[in-house]
């Protein structure tokens, strides 16, 4: 019989609906419940593409006797941590500082009262490796709550203590510290793997904040360091199993330090976050090996992840077949019976370095250990021949896979993560002029305005026409980001309304007045233990950082202090986190780089009648981070302050280059205007 997760929205809640654990939703049902019998909570909290959530429901949630014990003696809440962000940040800070580390699935113990006094992550059925079984755990901590609560609720006390020990970000104000990203990439350096990119050892993680911000850096300093990290990084990464060859984008991480073993489920907001990064690579280095990257990984986004509404998907699976990985390995003899042409298969098998022993458990991970220009060369043809040899084997063998069981699909729509792939969309339409792109990103921008947003609130969830849960930070500031690189690829000022109206939610809602920054949380949110405020980048950027991101580009385009204040004040105030541990704060080191590069705002008014789509193309080719762009027609209304009162002069296309809306002479001429608009300080 069905639990109360079959009337949810979640693919991750539904998959639990028939566990025999009598689950209940987060919400005021189930606390109340607790309270009322006097019963603990059990807080498992996951999601859908988590291959070690599907390992635990297996072992001890579909397991009756471990489902009894929990319905006897607990009160079981089972939560998506992409819907709920908040109490996925609260928990897991509760669960770091008890164990010293995190991840999912989490288990957390609360009171009814919603306070934690025990957790972990994965409990396995039987004693294995030091993790003690999870039976053993439910009787000791129903031991503990029953016999202890005095311990209990020290404990408890205790580590809502920690949570709520807020960071604050309160400074004095002055000038910010010019030096910082000089030293951060300094930091960088010592920890990079000058062998196989990235940074540190196993696991591996792409840090798209991180190589992004070192963009920016090179963009304004042509800093080789700099330039050797991020194209080391992202050969290998692109080069590695991480990164699906024949389907395009990239899975979560590595379990190795040379990026081939990976986890394999796919995210939506790693892909979207890597496909911009490589499309900066490719915009600065000239490396058209990224541009391939950048368009296959948004032509998988595309192919696989996208609602017919113009939503982009949250996920999929790691497993297929009940297996981890099963879907994406391939054996020799496997290539060659899946292509009816045996050439394409012997340049996949060989290209793709695929033995009879395999790299994985028998079977292969597809990646390049070899160079284009190795097999080019051994195929005594051009590296532009062999590339189109390889993409017709690389269709077909897509083809024959597609025949297989498929990775399971987390269909819901998030709001941020939407965000993040409008910004690489839009990006990409704009700097590749791809139509398609721009049509997507169009869609999705309409997708956000019609059904995530109302009266200029978001809603953080969508699936089957109903958006669900109040939006947080992440929500505003990634949907803020997308909307200003929508404008910039279209210069529809409707675009720029929505990330101005973005932003005002932010500063009204979100704002830690006392202390500086943003909460995770609204001010009209549910009321939970606290109230959280994450500061740290993870596997996406923070949501403060992004928006003092969203806020900073706001200033240049109006010249209006309440966007710029926070930003300033906020920097001030992470200046020691940023100098100590530069890693954490990617996104922080790039939103500082904007900052203290003086960013220019180029103001673009094309005649009536004139050539508006060259003028556009023109803002579009080359990459400056350290900029905003705005265009309009003579004589238009806009709702754009950079624009207001600018005209053309001459009756040519006219560009206006200002900094901190002091402006220099108009400039007319053709040659002057892309000079002007074409250098790309430091290269």
């Amino acid at each position: 019989m069905a639990n109360r997760l079959q009337h949810e929205t979640s693919p991750y809640l539904l998959q639990h609906r028939d566990n025999p654990v009598d689950w209940y939703p987060w919400g005021k049902e189930a606390l109340d419940e607790a309270a009322r019998s006097g019963r603990p909570v059990f807080l498992s909290i996951g999601y859908s593409a988590c291959h070690w959530c599907h390992v635990m429901e297996r072992e001890s949630f579909e397991d009756e006797k471990t489902a009894a014990f929990l319905n006897e003696n607990f009160v079981n809440i089972k939560v998506d941590r992409e819907e709920r962000p908040d109490l996925d940040s609260i928990y897991m800070d509760a669960v770091q500082a008890m164990t010293g580390h995190g991840g999912w699935p989490m288990s957390v113990f609360l009171s009814p009262d919603g306070k934690p006094f025990y957790g972990g992550t994965y409990y396995p059925p039987e004693e294995r490796h030091g993790m003690p079984s999870f039976q053993t755990v439910l009787a000791g901590v129903l031991d503990a709550y029953q016999n202890r609560r005095e311990d209990v609720a020290r404990q408890s006390d205790a580590l809502l203590e920690h949570v709520q020990r807020g960071l604050s970000l309160d400074s004095q104000g002055g000038s910010l510290n010019a030096s910082l990203p000089d030293a951060a990439v300094r930091k960088f350096h010592e920890s990079f793997d000058g062998v196989y990119g990235g940074f540190g050892s196993a696991p591996k993680f792409p840090q798209p904040m991180n190589l992004d911000f070192l963009m920016r850096y090179l963009t304004r300093t042509g800093n080789e360091n700099a330039r050797d990290m991020i194209t080391l990084s992202l050969e290998k990464m692109a080069g590695g199993g991480i990164y699906d060859q024949i389907g395009g984008g990239f899975h979560r991480y590595s379990v190795d330090a040379y990026w081939l073993v990976p986890h394999f489920e796919k995210m939506l907001y790693d892909n979207a976050l890597l496909a911009r990064l490589y499309l900066h690579a490719f915009l600065v280095t000239g490396n058209q090996s990224f541009r391939r990257i950048t368009e296959q990984t948004l032509d998988y986004i595309l192919r696989e992840m996208t609602d017919p509404s113009g939503g982009f998907y949250s996920s999929q699976d790691a497993d297929s077949e009940g297996e981890e990985g099963t879907f994406f390995l391939w054996s020799p003899a496997e290539i060659r019976a899946a292509l009816q042409d045996q050439d394409q298969a012997e340049l996949l098998i060989s290209f793709y370095d695929v033995t009879d022993t395999g790299n994985f458990e028998g079977r292969n991970i597809l990646h390049q250990p070899k160079p284009v220009a190795y097999h080019a060369k051994s195929r005594g043809v051009s590296e532009a021949a062999f590339l189109a040899q390889l993409d017709r084997a690389r269709d077909s063998l897509y083809k024959a896979r597609a025949k297989r069981i498929a990775p399971g699909r987390d269909d819901k729509v998030i709001a941020s993560w939407n965000g993040l792939a409008l910004a690489a969309f839009a990006e990409a339409a704009r700097y590749l002029n791809r139509d398609d792109y721009r049509a997507a990103a169009v869609a999705n921008g309409e997708f956000l305005a019609n059904e995530i947003i109302e009266n200029k609130r978001y809603r953080h969830t969508w699936k089957n026409g109903r958006a669900r849960f109040h939006g947080y930070l992440e929500d505003y500031a990634y949907c803020g980001e997308g909307f200003l690189a929508l404008y910039a690829a279209t210069f529809d000022e409707r675009w720029f309304t929505h990330a101005r109206d973005a932003a005002d939610g932010i500063l009204a809602h979100f704002a830690d007045d006392p202390n500086g920054g943003f909460y995770d949380t609204a001010d009209d949110h549910e009321k939970l233990v606290t109230r959280p405020k994450a500061i740290q980048d993870n596997a996406v950027p923070s949501g403060n950082a992004m928006a003092l991101g969203v806020l900073a580009r706001l200033a240049s385009y109006t010249g209006e202090a309440r966007y710029r204040e926070p930003v300033h004040r906020a920097l001030a105030g992470m200046e020691p986190l940023l100098a100590q541990y530069p890693n954490a704060f990617g996104h922080w080191l790039g939103v500082l780089e904007y900052v203290l590069g003086d960013p220019r705002e180029i103001a673009v008014v094309v005649p009536k009648g004139g050539d508006t789509a060259g003028a556009a193309a023109m803002l579009s080719e080359t990459y400056r981070p350290g900029e905003v762009v705005a265009l309009k027609q003579e004589n238009a209304s806009t709702v754009i302050p950079l624009l207001e009162g600018r005209g053309s002069v001459s009756d040519r296309t006219t560009v206006h280059v200002c900094r901190s809306f002091t402006c220099q002479l108009p400039i007319t001429d053709p040659a002057e205007i892309r000079a002007s608009l074409t250098a790309s300080p430091g290269l």
